[in-house]
């Protein structure tokens, strides 16, 4: 029985993780990352990056040199646990080919994260969302 029971709970967790691979994106903690997971067309790669200023969201896109691409970044704020995350900055760039993103600074003690979604610009369906961990 035990045996069924851990069989089915594989058969899940592959089935789970099949329909998810294609919607998820790489989540970059530096720039340096950011240019590891840029090797992978339309998917996307956020972090944030930090100053005395604030914090500054970041995200880029690889994508065909002929394909008009679309990238939005946002930092989102939390008030307070379970209170709704809000836009606090964003930025959009439509370009040919490869597209970077980048919000103004924001400076809050609220809890903080970066949300990214990038792809072909004429194509909804081929555009990918990520978010940093909250930090």
């Amino acid at each position: 029985m035990r045996a069924r029971i851990a069989a089915v709970m594989v058969t899940v967790a592959g089935i789970a993780a099949l329909t998810a691979g294609p919607a998820t994106a790489a989540t970059a903690t530096s720039e340096n990352d950011a240019v590891a997971c840029a090797a992978v067309l339309n998917q996307p790669c956020a972090w944030h990056e930090t100053g005395p200023t604030g914090v500054t969201g970041v995200a880029q896109v690889s994508a065909d040199a002929g394909q008009l691409t679309i990238v939005q970044v946002e930092v989102r704020t939390q008030k307070a646990w379970g209170s709704p995350w809000e836009t606090a900055a964003s930025a959009t760039t439509l370009r040919l080919g490869s597209a970077k993103a980048v919000t103004p600074r924001v400076l809050t003690t609220d809890l903080k994260m970066v949300c990214a979604t990038a792809g072909p610009a004429l194509d909804a369906t081929r555009q990918v969302t990520t978010c940093t961990h909250p930090f």
